[in-house]
């Protein structure tokens, strides 16, 4: 009996595929996989990731959640807290522009975590989160 390994694929779209290619290999630091002249694979901590060619961008909307306007769509990653910080000075250090500054949300309750959310060149939103207690993730 084999167990699966459950992974997501997710595409986004992007309207200028160098710059995707520069953002997601060179800022975040994701391993390239196979690629063609509209799109690229990315290895986003084992889960497959592509950035496809596609000019048109939808509405941006934002939704309020702990006092900022958290943008959505958006995609993310959970990471532990050395990883995020980690991230968050790799980010800074690009010159990456947040739409909300890496900070610790729901603190002293359930679910408490540190955030942030930035854009890609394309403008796809991404949030990267670290929770100070793993087993809070779908707390209620």
């Amino acid at each position: 009996m084999t167990t699966a390994i459950l992974r997501f694929h997710l595409a986004m779209p992007v309207d200028d595929l160098p710059a995707a290619r520069r953002f997601y290999g060179e800022v975040l630091g994701l391993p390239q996989g196979r690629s063609a002249e509209t799109w690229t694979d990315w290895n986003l901590h084992g889960h497959q990731f592509v950035t496809h060619l596609a000019p048109a961008r939808p509405q941006r909307i934002h939704n309020p959640v702990d006092g900022h306007d958290v943008p959505v769509p958006h995609f993310g990653l959970i990471l532990p807290i050395p990883e995020f910080h980690a991230l968050a000075e790799r980010l800074r250090t690009a010159g990456t522009q947040f739409v909300i500054e890496p900070y610790v949300r729901f603190e002293g309750q359930p679910g408490e975590q540190w955030t942030m959310f930035l854009l890609d060149p394309a403008g796809n939103a991404l949030e990267f989160k670290a929770f100070a207690d793993d087993s809070q993730v779908f707390a209620v």
